[in-house]
């Protein structure tokens, strides 16, 4: 009578190990570090998060992406975050007053924004002037989302530029039209004509997406340099949170952020 076995080659392995008497080596444990990052920083962090697994076997990087404000309202209800990763230093603050990240947050990141425009241009906009003329469809994140919050400003600055009306500020805030939660919904409603124009970060207009959408530079003097910080949060995985955020400031990290458009804070690697 023939008998056929299967046996898995970690099972036979361990069962070499006991008949030899020789203890197997432990099980790496497994652990999953939660990430909690700001939406424009979807593409670098989740190239980082592979990284990160990869150097740390038995590791499994969980990213949840959301406008800042919204990752900050979950985190202090409750939700669980080893790591936040914000768009801007308000909602850094608004957890650090409550007791909520654990060490001094550092800036890792910056960015800057452009005017977005629909590749056929409805708005007939060809200078940031045009976007004070009644009946365009303005669409902007809203005021407590970091790239909103840096969207008005740079809207206020450009109010004090020459060539520009003292009530250049009223009047494009008055075409605007939809208040979106965080910059990818703005380029996803600007991609598909729903505005005639939208502000957002450079590094979520990527060449992929210039068959769809053009940019309009905004000038140095009235474009607002966006910061982005990042901590460990309270109560989490203290040493692997550590390890991931020093990932992020090293000079791995300032590469993976400075091939993707950010403008890097610390030594890139070549």
């Amino acid at each position: 009578m023939n008998h056929r076995y299967s046996i898995r080659p970690l099972r036979a392995i361990g069962a070499a190990a006991v008949l030899s008497g020789i203890a197997a080596a432990p099980a790496q444990p497994q652990q999953t570090l939660t990430v909690f990052a700001a939406a424009s920083l979807t593409d670098a962090f989740t190239e980082l998060g592979r990284q990160f697994e990869q150097a740390h076997p038995g590791v499994t990087v969980r990213l949840n992406f959301a406008g800042s404000q919204t990752l900050a309202t979950q985190i202090e209800q409750g939700a669980k975050a080893d790591v936040f990763a914000s768009a801007d230093q308000r909602w850094m603050r608004y957890l650090a007053d409550r007791k909520l990240v654990a060490g001094s947050p550092r800036v890792f990141a910056q960015n800057r924004l452009g005017v977005v425009i629909p590749r056929p241009n409805p708005g007939h906009i060809e200078r940031l002037e045009d976007l004070a003329r009644p009946g365009l469809k303005l669409i902007l994140a809203g005021k407590q989302v970091p790239v909103g919050a840096y969207s008005r400003e740079a809207i206020q600055r450009l109010s004090a530029q020459p060539g520009f009306p003292p009530d250049y500020q009223r009047l494009v805030l008055a075409n605007l039209v939809s208040e979106e939660e965080n910059v990818k919904a703005v380029v996803a409603k600007i991609g598909l004509g729903e505005g005639d124009a939208g502000i957002a970060y450079l590094t979520d207009v990527p060449p992929s997406l210039l068959n769809q959408i053009t940019v309009l530079p905004i000038p140095d003097e009235a474009n607002p340099i966006a910061e982005y910080p990042i901590a460990p949060v309270a109560g989490g995985l203290g040493d692997l949170a550590n390890a991931f955020v020093e990932l992020v400031l090293g000079p791995a990290g300032q590469r993976v952020l400075a091939d993707r458009g950010f403008i890097a804070t610390g030594p890139v690697a070549p």
